[in-house]
Order: C-alpha cells, then sequence, then structure tokens
C-alpha cells in the first residue's frame, strides 16, 4: 500500500491556489497568511483538502494509510496546516522532512500532483478564498512540483 501524499504534494496542490481564506478579505497589504484567516482558516482549509483527497479516485490509495490512523492523520494535518502557516507568512515553523525526501518512492506522476491541486483548488473554492489569493499560494508552493513527481519509469520489456 502506497504511503500517505507528504505535505510537500499538498503543499504542491496549493500552489494553485492564492491566499485569501477570511470571507469579505481582498487582497492587499495583509499577509497571505492574515489573508487566509490566520491559522483557524488553514486548518478548516486542511481539513476539508486531506478529506478531499481521501476521496478523490485519482489519488486516495496514495493517503489510505494515514487515513485509517487517526492519530497519523492528526500528525499529518498539523504538518501541512505548520508548512502552510510558514510559506505565506505566519509564525508557525514546519519541522517535518523535505518534500523530496517526504515523497520518495512513491512514484507520484503529474496526473496525481495535477489532481491534488484541484482538490485544494476546491477546498479553497469552498473557504472563500478569493482568487488572486488562491494564485499567490500556489505560485509560492509551485516549486516543490519538481521535488514531488518522479521521473517515469520505464517498466516494458523490450521483449528480447
Amino acid at each position: 500500500m502506497k504511503r500517505a501524499l507528504g505535505l510537500g504534494l499538498a503543499l504542491a496542490l496549493l500552489l494553485s491556489a492564492h491566499p485569501g481564506l477570511a470571507k469579505g478579505k481582498k487582497a492587499g497589504h495583509e499577509t497571505l497568511y492574515k489573508r487566509l484567516g490566520e491559522k483557524k482558516g488553514i486548518t478548516a482549509v486542511v481539513d476539508d483538502f486531506v478529506g478531499r483527497c481521501a476521496k478523490d479516485d485519482r489519488i486516495s490509495s496514495f493517503f489510505a494509510a494515514t487515513a485509517a490512523d487517526p492519530a497519523r492523520l492528526e500528525k499529518f494535518k498539523g504538518k501541512l496546516v505548520a508548512q502552510l502557516c510558514e510559506e505565506t507568512g505566519g509564525k508557525c515553523k514546519y519541522k517535518g522532512k523535505n518534500m523530496k525526501a517526504a515523497h520518495a518512492g512513491m512514484g507520484i506522476q503529474p496526473e496525481h500532483f495535477d489532481a491534488l491541486v484541484e482538490d485544494l483548488k476546491a477546498s479553497l473554492t469552498q473557504a472563500n478564498v478569493a482568487q488572486a489569493d488562491q494564485d499567490k499560494l500556489i505560485a509560492k508552493l509551485a516549486p516543490m512540483k519538481k521535488q514531488i513527481v518522479e521521473p517515469m519509469r520505464n517498466t516494458a520489456s523490450d521483449g528480447k
């Protein structure tokens, strides 16, 4: 069974989203962290996002083991919240593995990453995050894609 997607993949999905979870807030002089509703807003998005990923047939296998263990699930969500908090200008500190190490050997392909981003965008939209803030968040997270997605392996035999 595949390990749950690490924080990096989740963050990478966030790259397609822009900060601004707080209803009625417009992008301005506030940090992205504040526009996302600070830790409370980020936590709400992460809760929705992880639930979506666990139900998404395209990527649910990556989350199965984590979703089946409540303690592991809460730890995963906590790390994701800390990572997003730090990336958006909050005072949180992410203390997990780097994205390459967290996702090594998982076989994550571009289509898995894209599905994760779609789920993140849906969670941000559900939380009424402004499109501009969604875009900014995704732009911050986008560089992680190259650390998370693994090269395709040629599994076809040469027939010899």
